[in-house]
């Protein structure tokens, strides 16, 4: 496997290792069936190797360039979640109340900041923080019965929350498909694909298309489905690309590159404020003039980009 550091734009790019699967790479064991075993989990945590992620809320602590992952005898009081077992050791989350990382904002940061770091932490890799975040993140809005309003107990090492009518709620993952559009005869000259921006967004800044698969759609139906309503452009033929977990709150972001069977863009003013065909060409002279800001590098949005590019581009949010 090669990683993306083509120069020069080709057609297609096999055998490429992308920057977002950099944040899936060498996960852990999640010991499922250890969630309830409560003395496994005491001589784990009694273990000097053990170690934990402090999380406040949904926010952690970085610590030189890293995360601060401590023993167990430094963790503060908290609720314990196992995480796995990873390079022959334990791995646990404390999750403390809310209001420790609002009295020192500067020392917590959430999971979005971490993001250009954290496929690169030295100690643990990002499929462990995304664990820990993704089921924190969980907890922290998840407080009463859906059922019957009672409130929720963790149980399972956090991963079950259980009422006293017996109703269990387990963590939530919500599929999201984001998509490049394409038009043209691939890799021609010609080919163009279609980024949009939010209004919201800094000047210059455009990205891949998304949104969130409804009840009862397939995952293609839904790429049609978004493209149309936010841009005006129909669909045809939908291809997987791949996965990344987005724990921002609770994501599974499912990669597809569309083929338009039309090309006028007419556009959803409510969650778009532009839509735009770039050729390669173009792409690339935007984006080396400053004026194309692209998605980070370690976003599946970005790998979707230069996968129909055919390398690396400069300028990313």
């Amino acid at each position: 496997m090669c990683v993306l550091t083509c120069e020069e734009p080709t057609a297609s790019l096999p055998g490429v290792t992308y920057q977002h699967e950099r944040l899936s790479a060498n996960p852990h064991d999640r010991a499922g069936a250890r969630r309830a075993d409560d003395a496994w989990l005491e001589e784990r945590w009694s273990d000097p190797e053990t170690r934990v992620l402090v999380v406040s809320g949904t926010r952690v602590r970085p610590a030189d360039g890293g995360l601060d992952w401590v023993a167990p005898a430094d963790a503060p009081e908290g609720l314990r979640v196992l995480l796995g077992e990873h390079d022959g050791r334990a791995w646990f989350a404390v999750i403390v109340d809310a209001e420790v990382s609002k009295t020192a904002q500067g020392e917590w940061t959430p999971l979005r900041g971490l993001l250009p770091f954290l496929a690169d932490d030295a100690l643990a890799g990002a499929p462990l923080v995304f664990h820990a975040l993704g089921l924190a993140e969980w907890l922290f809005v998840t407080r009463f019965c859906p059922r019957c309003g009672g409130p929720l107990s963790p149980r399972a090492a956090g991963h079950e929350l259980a009422c006293a009518n017996g109703h269990v709620q387990f963590p939530r993952t919500d599929p999201a498909v984001i998509m490049i559009v394409t038009s043209g005869e691939p890799g021609a000259e010609d080919e163009r694909c279609l980024l949009g921006r939010q209004a919201v967004w800094p000047a210059g800044r455009y990205s891949t298309l998304a949104g969130f698969c409804e009840p009862g759609e397939t995952l293609e139906d839904a790429v049609r489905r978004e493209v149309r309503e936010e841009s005006g452009v129909v669909v045809g033929d939908v291809e997987y690309f791949g996965n990344q977990p987005w724990p921002l709150p609770a994501s599974l972001m499912l990669g597809f590159v569309g083929r338009a069977v039309s090309t006028a863009i007419e556009v959803d003013d409510h969650e778009l404020e532009d839509a735009r065909w770039f050729t390669r060409a173009e792409m690339r002279e935007l984006a080396e003039a400053g004026t194309l800001l692209l998605p980070q590098g370690v976003s599946i949005s970005r790998s979707l980009v230069e996968h129909w590019y055919g390398g690396p581009l400069p300028g990313q949010w």
